[in-house]
């Protein structure tokens, strides 16, 4: 490998490989359902498009059915795009109801749905343009491809199945490995210590890139910051004014290596 190609890909999954929106609003829906227990269990006609515009607040999935119930509840737009992280643990707060709880409730609404209607449900999911065929040709290339999630690794599994990349589990990151995105770096790094490592990280929130940025054993790895995923404007822009985060197009993802830097 040359500097202008990784030995090591990382990728995260939702907002940079797959375009899970429409599965998101109707598991989350589903969820706050089973919570709260609406009179109508037919959402408002304008709710999903809220919660799509709304998506780069959620960090962790037990948050989606929260955001509904912040939406339901009366709360704007841009109250929650600008104080979600105070907002969602005072909801918790007010219904009595912890975290682990929601997103279990969330995760077994999707179990179900698999096991039940596993064609309807792999159908709501969307993989980005020239994403699948830029994994396979990865894979091809010899770079060690890994997907660093907060997705449970077996929605994940059950995806790339379906487009025919049979990524092994031990590639998988999702979250029942119970560690931040930025530990797993540095166990990808420490696991390559006896040979050259060039480790790129492609992530759809900020965020999560800064955070790996503040760990000084990852100082050399490549950051790049999805434009076309779960992000907002200011965050792209706050990537293309970091120097050491490259904002990365989908264009340029499904091209050669050289292209993104």
């Amino acid at each position: 490998m040359t500097a202008s190609s990784p030995t090591i890909l990382a990728l995260d999954f939702d907002g940079v490989i797959c375009d899970g929106l429409i599965e998101y609003f109707e598991v989350s829906w589903r969820t706050y359902c089973q919570i709260w227990s609406p009179a109508n269990d037919t959402p408002p006609d304008d709710l999903a498009l809220r919660f799509y515009r709304l998506r780069p607040v959620i960090e962790t999935g037990w948050e989606m059915p929260v955001l509904i119930k912040a939406l339901v509840d009366g709360i704007t737009d841009e109250t929650i795009l600008q104080e979600w992280a105070s907002i969602a643990p005072k909801l918790l707060l007010n219904d009595k109801l912890q975290a682990r709880e929601i997103g279990a409730k969330l995760d077994n609404q999707r179990d179900e749905w698999i096991s039940t209607d596993l064609d309807g449900w792999l159908s709501l999911h969307r993989f980005y343009p020239g994403v699948v065929e830029k994994i396979k040709l990865t894979l091809d290339s010899g770079v060690k491809l890994y997907i660093v999630t907060t997705k449970e690794g077996r929605f994940i599994q059950q995806l790339l199945q379906q487009e025919g990349v049979n990524l092994p589990a031990a590639a998988i990151f999702g979250k029942e490995v119970k560690r931040s995105k930025y530990e797993i770096l540095q166990e990808l790094k420490q696991a390559e210590i006896y040979k050259p490592v060039s480790l790129w990280f492609v992530e759809d929130r900020l965020k999560t890139l800064q955070l790996v940025q503040q760990q000084t054993d990852l100082e050399d790895v490549k950051l790049f910051l999805a434009d076309w995923g779960y992000n907002t404007q200011i965050e792209r822009e706050a990537a293309q004014n970091d120097r050491q985060i490259q904002l990365l197009s989908l264009s340029q993802f499904v091209k050669d290596f050289s292209s993104w830097l």
